[in-house]
């Protein structure tokens, strides 16, 4: 473990630490991330990065910056940081346009090296200097394509319920400005997924899911 970096409420920047708990099911104690229906809790970034663009601390805004390269991790991959904390991997991460607010040009240049996120399995201290060890055993996969995402989350919506275009997003783990796309996705799913997924202010008799579960169901 090479660095870490937690961003808290409000703070527009990751403020350097030399360690952090980690909360299972949740993410790192104070990150504004940290949250228990998200499968972007923790954002890794590698040195190879770093090291290749030569860019300035923090730029990938990642939470941990490891010694290795994240573009060769695989979702479903654990990692096991010191002696107790595990990671679940997600998906790789996007390069989105708030990284040329610091280094210009940076979202094209990174393209998917910018790192992979992941989910808090079991919580624990994490160190500077502590190994990080891939272990011999795997989760299920999420697929890096966020279409397929939001059609599993959809899939897991509870039989009578619905599932609001804002949480859907969220647990599928996709920028809110993709709600604006899922009208579209929806009417290529079918109408069954179609009829479980529905705007904010869309008037329904249907109790609403949050999502909550979701992700812990592939963990246990």
């Amino acid at each position: 473990m090479r660095a870490i970096a937690v961003r808290g409420p409000g703070t527009p920047a990751p403020a350097s630490m030399e360690r952090v708990e980690a909360i299972a099911g949740r993410g790192l104690a104070g990150d504004i991330h940290a949250d228990a229906r998200s499968p972007r809790q923790v954002l890794l970034a590698g040195t190879v990065a770093y090291n290749t663009l030569a860019l300035p601390p923090h730029s990938l805004r990642e939470n941990l910056l490891l010694d290795l390269d994240t573009a060769g991790l695989s979702s479903g991959t654990v990692l096991r940081i010191g002696s107790r904390a595990s990671l679940r991997l997600s998906f790789q991460c996007e390069a989105c346009g708030s990284l040329d607010a610091r280094v210009p040009g940076l979202t094209r240049a990174i393209g998917t090296r910018r790192g992979i996120l992941a989910r808090v399995l079991a919580g624990g201290e994490i160190a500077v200097g502590d190994p990080v060890v891939v272990l011999d055993v795997r989760v299920p996969a999420m697929p890096e394509d966020w279409r397929e995402r939001v059609a599993r989350v959809i899939e897991a919506v509870p039989a009578g319920q619905v599932i609001g275009y804002a949480d859907l997003a969220h647990v599928a783990g996709v920028q809110s400005s993709y709600c604006r796309a899922f009208p579209r996705l929806l009417a290529r799913l079918g109408p069954a997924y179609a009829a479980r997924a529905v705007p904010a202010r869309t008037n329904t008799s249907l109790a609403r899911w949050d999502g909550t579960g979701f992700h812990a169901q592939a963990e246990a």
